[in-house]
């Protein structure tokens, strides 16, 4: 089968989602099917393309299993300014809409969103290959954006509430990674059997329990201390006042370190407020082959998300640090698919979003209990191997591919 992907990252781009979408186009190569892929040039490390991809607007090359087209995402410096991003996210939507049309005619197109441009993007591409269309949520917006106070203006949230809306009744299948999330889509759209709950997975082969006494480790310049870890993006939607309050909270706990390892529009922020914190350290965003260094460094993995956030996306570092054998303290809302994947794997421990007292008492007990810890270390690599493989998740979008065909 051919399929058209139109996504905003992809390998050798380090964000998330890529890291997902390149696994899969990786699995769909295994069952036979040839793909094209429309995404952006590698950005979002630092928010601008990286350095051995500037001088072009447009990038093409084949591989084995068929195309890659690269577009620069326009993206802006200034990570704040969300005028700025939406006319980037309008810009690069509107070039890959450009380079679908002109492309050679698929059987299916796959649309990633955020951005939520892309849902319309994919529409443009379906029509023109006359084939279906399926739209895979990663988050619902505007919803994210509305519930971490970055978005306020009514006639804006209005606009792209019936874009959302739109999209879905566009799209010939809508595949969200989670039960919450199909329950919050449920009276979005026009058909609720459009709804698939495909999750997304982990390379299980790629991210194996490491030693943590390793060279990020060392760079660090930490030995046998306990490293809380915070390891992602770092914006409106993570909280990560909460972990510089539980820092400061064990600031005479010489044994223990919270290392926040990545970037994002809020770093300045959090790094101004820990200042006078002598046991946080900051890193940046590590190349992806990097990866299970960092995580194997961490002792304590630690996700939190704004209270109301759980039900609307599901981050991806989860699974990989399942996969990772590493223990997991989450801070999101309750009886949500992170509070559950965390606590009815063993994987570790979950608190009410926004809670800092029960956040700091789980962690501290977290810390004096390493025979626990690596309990649920074990736990959450059982998981990963039993419910988190690329494989399986691929047939699934195999399936369904194959379904909207007949």
């Amino acid at each position: 089968m051919k399929i058209t992907i139109i996504c905003p990252h992809f390998a050798p781009d380090t964000a998330p989602t890529g890291e997902v979408i390149t696994q899969i186009v990786r699995e769909l190569e295994q069952l036979g099917h040839q793909i094209h892929v429309i995404t952006s040039l590698p950005w979002y490390r630092n928010h601008t393309v990286e350095p051995e991809w500037t001088g072009r607007l447009i990038s093409s090359e084949k591989t084995k299993w068929g195309k890659i087209t690269r577009i620069h995402p326009f993206a802006s410096k200034n990570r704040t300014n969300l005028l700025a991003r939406a006319i980037a996210f309008s810009a690069f939507s509107c070039a890959a809409s450009l380079v679908a049309v002109f492309s050679r005619r698929s059987q299916v197109v796959l649309a990633m969103s955020p951005p939520l441009t892309l849902a319309l993007t994919g529409w443009v591409a379906a029509k023109r290959h006359k084939a279906p269309l399926v739209l895979n949520i990663q988050d619902v917006h505007p919803d994210a954006a509305v519930e971490t106070g970055t978005l306020t203006d009514d006639r804006v949230i209005r606009l792209l509430k019936r874009i959302e809306v739109m999209s879905y009744a566009k799209a010939d299948a809508v595949t969200v990674l989670s039960d919450d999330l199909r329950n919050r889509l449920t009276t979005r759209t026009d058909t609720e059997s459009k709804l698939r709950v495909i999750p997304n997975f982990v390379d299980t082969e790629r991210i194996r329990p490491g030693d943590r006494n390793n060279a990020y480790r060392r760079e660090l310049g930490l030995t046998d201390e306990t490293i809380v870890m915070y390891a992602g993006n770092v914006g409106f939607s993570q909280p990560l006042e909460i972990i510089l309050e539980a820092a400061r909270f064990m600031t005479d706990r010489e044994d223990i370190v919270f290392v926040i390892n990545g970037n994002g529009s809020r770093r300045t922020h959090f790094e101004q407020e820990a200042e006078d914190l002598p046991n946080v350290t900051f890193m940046d965003y590590q190349p992806r082959e990097r990866l299970n260094e960092v995580l194997a460094a961490g002792d304590i993995h630690v996700i939190p998300l704004q209270k109301g956030l759980s039900s609307i996306s599901v981050p991806s570092k989860l699974y990989s640090i399942l996969a990772a054998g590493r223990p997991v303290l989450a801070s999101v809302d309750p009886n949500t698919e992170i509070d559950l994947v965390v606590t009815r794997s063993g994987a570790g421990r979950s608190t009410p979003s926004g809670n800092t007292q029960e956040f700091i008492a789980a962690l501290a007990a977290l810390i004096d209990d390493p025979h626990g810890r690596a309990a649920a270390g074990l736990e959450a690599r059982r998981f990963a191997e039993e419910w988190l493989s690329p494989a399986a998740v691929a047939e699934s979008y195999n399936e369904l591919f194959l379904e909207l065909q007949r």
